[in-house]
């Protein structure tokens, strides 16, 4: 039996590091760093390098930068982006190091669970974020923020303290993850949708570039533009040319965009 609350408390400890370093890594740092220093749990010989104080006033300066960043509504997603590259590779390294002294081949499956555990812990979170950025009040982002660490801080003491407990609230997380992120992402999709329609690349633009003949009162559209159809045609073969150009990554986004605008530009005065 006590090999089996063992058995239970490790597999909360590596999960619970996982899911909290998705939220905050910062935060897991610390309280895993607190509670071994203080001597409320013994840490796995591999994790209690979190303790020593030059590691955790390292976590708690970034933690304390983290925590305004993550409230300016743009910022945060910018934050999360560049976090991709830290969190999930840290929370491999967490998750493989709770394990204790066990074979090479078990760290490596709890890194790579542990990993896939924060990547899709961070996937929710920064989804989440680039929605709640579409509103322009910044309450929002505050209590997205304040919740997220509260969540890191409560969870972790569960997982120490309530491994089993623990271990029931992860699976209802993972359960809600499967059924939430396709819809955050499909959110996700429809902002960036009317953000190429505000940066002309709508539909009715697109259809324009497409089929000429088509009617359109857009100013971008070529039948408008050009109703002369001598010129109206090498305008067109000339957007598509640029559109191939654009899809075969010859041109970047901003490169397409400018080099539409000469052209257009350049018919006009035709």
């Amino acid at each position: 039996m006590e090999e089996y609350q063992q058995l239970i408390g490790v597999i909360s400890l590596t999960m619970g590091v996982a899911w909290a370093s998705g939220l905050n890594l910062y935060a897991a740092i610390l309280v895993l760093g607190f509670a071994g220093s203080t001597g409320g749990m013994e840490l796995p010989e591999n994790l209690q390098i979190v303790q020593d104080p030059a590691v955790m006033l390292a976590a708690g300066l970034m933690y304390a930068v983290e925590f305004f960043a993550d409230k300016v509504p743009g910022v945060d997603t910018g934050w999360d982006a560049l976090h991709t590259f830290i969190r999930i590779p840290a929370g491999a390294l967490l998750a493989a190091s709770t394990v204790g002294d066990v074979s090479p081949a078990l760290q490596l499956a709890a890194g790579i669970v542990g990993g896939s555990v924060t990547s899709v812990t961070h996937a929710a979170k920064a989804s989440t974020r680039v929605l709640i950025n579409t509103s322009p009040e910044p309450v929002s982002n505050w209590l997205a923020s304040i919740s997220e660490d509260v969540a890191v801080f409560g969870g972790l003491w569960v997982a120490l303290n309530h491994p089993t407990l623990f271990l029931i609230g992860f699976i209802a997380f993972l359960f809600l993850i499967i059924w939430l992120l396709p819809k955050l992402w499909r959110g996700i999709a429809r902002i960036f949708r009317k953000v190429g329609q505000w940066l002309g690349l709508g539909k009715e633009t697109r259809e324009a570039i497409e089929d000429p003949s088509a009617p359109s009162s857009s100013p971008l559209s070529p039948a408008y533009i050009a109703p002369n159809s001598a010129i109206r045609k090498p305008l067109v073969e000339a957007l598509q040319g640029l559109e191939a150009m654009h899809k075969s990554g010859a041109l970047s986004d901003a490169e397409f965009e400018q080099a539409k605008a000469s052209v257009i530009a350049e018919y006009q005065l035709a």
